[in-house]
């Protein structure tokens, strides 16, 4: 249901792998790494074990070389960590250089006079000296300076450079449609727009600073995934501290460098390096769905709706309502009706009429008439009907009552009356026809599900989200579209104080309720809602009180939106479940290699028949390291989500990522013990 969009932003990956390995570097500063605990205590281990290294009492002659490949090895599990969160973040820089890159200071033509006048004389500033209520006159041809509304003129305005969307968008004061962007571009006309913020609070200043990955809220599970993660650290690291005291009463010494190998391998040190990495793909995946969510909090709630809200028009229907049918009064043949229908939706530009003579051309083979077509007279909302006189004959159609004064007629003739209802019933509109004061039949005007729908709303069932339609119309109709599109309930007439009220009152259940909107009246429930997805064509109130804001302005990306907070908390928890069962098999492998010569009874944990105590601790040290790098392309594309049902989805992760976590170090730890025992790196 995505749009295409003609600025899809192209990454170097080249040029954005360099910069990680970089930035991996620069991020060793132990400042960088105290907002991540488990990574610094790995941090503090390599330096204590690099200072060791220059310590011959520590070292000992025949382990200098062991201690000294642990020591690098150790380094390297760092900069592996790192270089996965650069390169996540990298990759948010590189989209929020784009948005940056519309920020040049343009010229503005400022209002003098401060009033709300086209052809007030302006002075020229940068749009830096812009202010919050200023008035700003921008022509054909000039970029806008600054977020604003249109409080004089009409516009044609190109939004590509923000949106991607090559089809220019129509900007008018008044309405739901006079907010307008920095760095948009105007096509046509004149406009007079008042400025809505002041410098560096721009629409665009708010998508840079969210795009970049180093500036993201962390997520509540986030956070408390963290402290536990600093938990076990904790825990892991009083007991490693234990072990040398131990060793010592037993009559034995272990070496501080082997005991700060232990404590890097128990630690969770995979999903430690991996964490913030993920959040950040995370955000990246939703810009690259031309979404920005304000936090990650955002995101995350996405993942835990239970309830999404979508408005029927223009999200679960095309938005207008098309012929699909004549229906004829008794007596009166289907082609009469299909030629008077036409002849008065020839002139007709809404999409309505123009669907009325699609629909005759195409049953019936009718073209336009040569010649003079006659005398239109177009809808008005006090006639609330159109039509045609041509040839002395009055050709109307309009709606049901409307048609009937015309007629003169106090009810609609049975049959045509069951047909019309039937009409009604089915959640379509009736649009009676007449020539000369004579009903000839109606018009089944009807809303048209895009394709699809029935599917995606079937997908989000299996994900455990009820889906609810918003409409003003009356239940009877909304009913049929609710039946027929597949949604789980609707909300018919609805204000903007019902959709808040039932808001509240899911939320008062305990569930997440997500929706979507675009229109002044639909902030508060915007506001009010746990994921709000605001249209970017819509107004500054949604935009603002929304915690998502859409540059595609396509309402049904409520849904994909659903799916990547799904994916972020699936891949948050498998990465978690497979760094915790790595663990077991350090355990095997380090605990043995220590103590085995205290307790020989310890070798039968040696199940892996690993070569010497040394490769053991090596190995293990190796694999804690290159294990990050194979894991970060899953950590920045996400694991694959399929929708199915949460005890499905747990059993699936365990099964895969826990058993795999499990058998996955075994293997792997034996195959760099045969290594480096085979090239000699151990003796």
């Amino acid at each position: 249901m995505t749009k295409p969009r003609a600025n899809r932003i192209r990454l170097d990956r080249s040029d954005l792998t360099r910069k990680a390995v970089v930035a991996a570097f620069a991020k060793l500063n132990p400042k960088e790494m105290l907002h991540n605990p488990v990574m610094f205590v790995v941090e503090v281990g390599a330096v204590l074990t690099t200072a060791l290294l220059f310590d011959p009492r520590a070292t000992g002659g025949s382990s200098l070389p062991v201690f000294l490949q642990i020591v690098i090895w150790l380094w390297f599990t760092l900069l592996f960590a790192n270089f996965a969160e650069a390169l996540a973040e990298g990759r948010g820089k590189a989209r929020a250089d784009s948005f940056r890159s519309l920020q040049e200071d343009t010229v503005a033509h400022r209002a003098k006079s401060g009033r709300a006048d086209l052809e007030a004389p302006c002075e020229d500033v940068p749009s830096r000296a812009l202010r919050k209520g200023d008035l700003v006159v921008v022509s054909a041809g000039e970029l806008l300076p600054c977020d604003g509304e249109i409080v004089a003129g009409v516009a044609s305005i190109d939004e590509s450079a923000v949106t991607g969307e090559s089809a220019p968008v129509v900007r008018e004061s008044g309405g739901d449609r006079s907010g307008v962007t920095a760095g948009t571009r105007v096509l046509s006309d004149r406009i007079l727009v008042q400025v809505t913020t002041d410098p560096g609070e721009s629409f665009l200043d708010r998508m840079i600073a969210l795009v970049e990955g180093a500036k993201r809220q962390k997520a509540p599970n986030e956070v408390a995934l963290n402290i536990l993660l600093v938990g076990l650290t904790i825990i892991f690291l009083l007991v490693v501290a234990t072990l040398e005291p131990f060793a010592i009463y037993s009559g034995t010494q272990v070496s501080v460098i082997y005991l700060v190998a232990l404590l890097v391998c128990l630690i969770p040190t995979t999903i430690g390096g991996l964490l913030s990495a993920i959040g950040i793909a995370g955000m990246d995946r939703l810009v690259s769905h031309n979404l920005i969510a304000k936090s990650g909090r955002a995101v995350e709630a996405a993942g835990d709706v239970d309830v999404l809200m979508l408005d029927k028009t223009g999200t679960i229907t095309f938005g207008n309502r098309m012929a699909v049918d004549f229906v004829a009064a008794p007596g009166v043949p289907t082609k009469d009706l299909a030629e008077v229908a036409y002849l008065t939706s020839l002139e007709d530009q809404t999409p309505e009429g123009k669907s009325v003579v699609d629909l005759a051309g195409h049953q019936f083979g009718l073209t336009p008439p040569g010649g003079d077509l006659g005398t239109y007279h177009p809808f008005s909302a006090q006639t609330r009907l159109s039509g045609l006189d041509r040839a002395g004959q009055e050709l109307r159609k309009g709606a049901g009552d409307a048609i009937l004064r015309y007629c003169g007629l106090d009810a609609i003739p049975m049959p045509l009356r069951a047909a019309v209802e039937a009409i009604a019933d089915a959640g379509g509109t009736p649009l009676l026809v007449a020539r000369d004061r004579q009903l000839l039949g109606a018009i089944h005007l009807k809303d048209v599900i895009k394709p699809g729908m029935r599917e995606r709303f079937a997908l989000l069932r299996r994900m455990g989200i009820r889906t609810v339609m918003i409409t003003g119309d009356n239940p009877r109709t909304a009913a049929a579209i609710a039946a027929e599109s597949g949604v789980d309930d609707f909300l018919a007439e609805a204000t903007p104080e019902q959709k808040l009220e039932f808001i509240r009152r899911e939320q008062a259940q305990g569930k997440l309720v997500a929706m979507c909107g675009d229109g002044s009246n639909d902030a508060p429930a915007l506001a009010q809602a746990n994921v709000g997805l605001a249209m970017h064509d819509g107004t500054m109130a949604a935009r603002d009180a929304a915690n998502m804001v859409d540059l595609d302005s396509d309402p049904t990306k409520l849904i994909e939106v659903a799916m990547i907070g799904k994916q972020l908390l699936i891949s948050r928890g498998a990465l978690t479940t497979f760094s915790i069962a790595n663990d077991v098999a350090k355990y095997f492998a380090i605990i043995p290699a220590l103590f085995v010569q205290i307790f020989p009874g310890l070798e039968v944990l040696n199940v892996m028949r690993l070569a010497t105590p040394q490769s053991a601790i090596l190995s293990a040290v190796i694999f804690n390291a290159l294990i990050i790098v194979a894991l970060i392309p899953l950590a920045l594309r996400g694991v694959q989500y399929v929708p199915s049902s949460a005890a499905a989805l747990l059993r699936r992760n365990l099964l895969l990522y826990g058993v795999g976590g499990l058998i996955v170090p075994f293997v792997g730890i034996k195959l760099i013990d045969l290594l480096i025992t085979h090239i000699g790196l151990v003796r």
